[in-house]
């Protein structure tokens, strides 16, 4: 059975897509069956995945309110073991018509249900930016969550408010539910305030921040505009090699 991990987080440009799409890569480098589904309405997981979806591209939307199959919708990437369920703009209509339907935060975790999914062994939901119906959603189906911080000035403002909604999670839908780990993004070693904050990350939550941190790296930012993981951009880059580790201390632990 898939684990299913949500990489949320409700602050934006912390590296919750950027992070989605090269764990991803590693872990299908390290010849693991992984599918993206693609919850953000801007659909940047997909497009960095060299999927080029259109309008009538079948979308996790379609998926989800049950106009599109599974299997018409999923989409293999240019990476062998590599799967994407597509991102849509039609998403972010999601959370006003979701509001209006009893039971819609359990609406994914529904869907998941279907023996297509069986085939992954990972499946990682890449959030969009807010602690609406679409990230709810997220973590009542989800068996982890991932949380990327940025390593700048407020990087933790929000996160205990995102911890406090997983324990609500947790009491009223998803008991299971699991901090994968908190992950310190775009980190600069040279930077007195990055340190700073990673060392405030590891002291407040010791037991949560992974050993692997994600540099601020140039390759990082360039490799979506090819749309390619970093891995087939630039495999020795640090960005590169900084995801593989994550995946690798990831499946250490199961």
């Amino acid at each position: 059975m898939a684990k299913i991990v949500a990489v949320a987080n409700q602050k934006g440009g912390v590296g919750k897509t950027t992070t989605t799409i090269n764990l991803a890569a590693s872990m299908a480098v390290e010849e693991k069956k992984v599918l993206v589904i693609d919850l953000d309405p801007q659909g940047n997981s997909t497009s960095g995945l060299g999927v080029n979806a259109t309008k009538s591209t079948p979308s996790a939307y379609d998926f989800l309110i049950g106009n599109k199959s599974v299997e018409d919708a999923v989409i293999e990437a240019h990476l062998k073991y590599l799967y994407v369920l597509p991102g849509s703009l039609n998403m972010a209509g999601f959370e006003s018509e979701a509001a209006s339907v009893k039971g819609s935060q359990e609406l994914l975790r529904g869907k998941l249900q279907d023996p297509y999914f069986e085939q992954f062994q990972y499946i990682l939901l890449d959030c969009p930016p807010s602690l609406g119906y679409i990230t709810l959603n997220a973590l009542v189906s989800a068996s982890s969550i991932l949380i990327p911080v940025q390593c700048e000035f407020f990087a933790l403002e929000g996160l205990s408010h995102l911890l406090k909604t997983i324990e609500r999670v947790r009491k009223q839908w998803n008991p299971d539910l699991e901090v994968e780990g908190i992950l310190p993004t775009m980190y600069d070693k040279r930077n007195k305030l990055s340190n700073q904050v990673l060392e405030d990350l590891r002291d407040h939550f010791p037991e949560l921040v992974f050993k692997s941190v994600i540099p601020r790296n140039v390759t990082l930012g360039e490799a979506p505009s090819y749309g390619k993981p970093v891995l087939l951009h630039d495999a020795l880059s640090k960005g590169a090699q900084s995801y593989l580790h994550l995946a690798r201390e990831i499946l250490a632990y199961g």
